[in-house]
């Protein structure tokens, strides 16, 4: 069973606007990632990912509280999450181009790949590394290359 998303889908979350064109660079994803993104970029990148808030925090290593808190208080996310929820936010993109639809991707998400050795592409997300991974598999399957 899928879990809720975080808040209903709009096309271009507000919270995103400005990380839309950081994610293209590396080094400007780097260097806005030392600055911190904003909390409510985290929630609007599970929402496009579909993934619940419990999934998030556990993205990102936290708890739910921790990630509300710094929401309604507008702060920002550490370096470390500030990059992974930028990484997340390019893979999103990019899955949401290839498989068409966010539901689509979401659904891959959860399902053993076999080119990531059969792990389910949401298990590997917890690390900037293995963003990467799901990345180059995504980018794999745009050019038909399911081996």
């Amino acid at each position: 069973m899928l879990a809720a998303p975080v808040y209903s889908a709009s096309p271009v979350p507000a919270a995103l606007a400005s990380l839309a064109t950081v994610v293209t660079d590396s080094f400007a994803l780097v260097m806005e990632a030392r600055t911190g993104v904003p909390a409510r970029a985290a929630f609007a990148v599970a929402n496009l990912l579909q993934i619940s808030l419990d999934e998030l925090a556990e993205l990102l290593h936290t708890t739910t509280k921790t990630l509300r808190t710094y929401r309604d208080a507008n702060k920002r996310l550490a370096p470390a999450a500030s990059e992974q929820v930028l990484k997340l936010l390019a893979l999103a993109r990019q899955g949401a181009e290839v498989f068409g639809e966010a539901a689509a991707f979401r659904r891959w998400l959860g399902k053993p790949a076999f080119g990531l050795d059969n792990q389910p592409p949401l298990a590997l997300l917890q690390t900037s590394g293995g963003i990467d991974l799901v990345a180059e598999e995504v980018s794999r399957i745009a050019y038909g290359d399911f081996a």
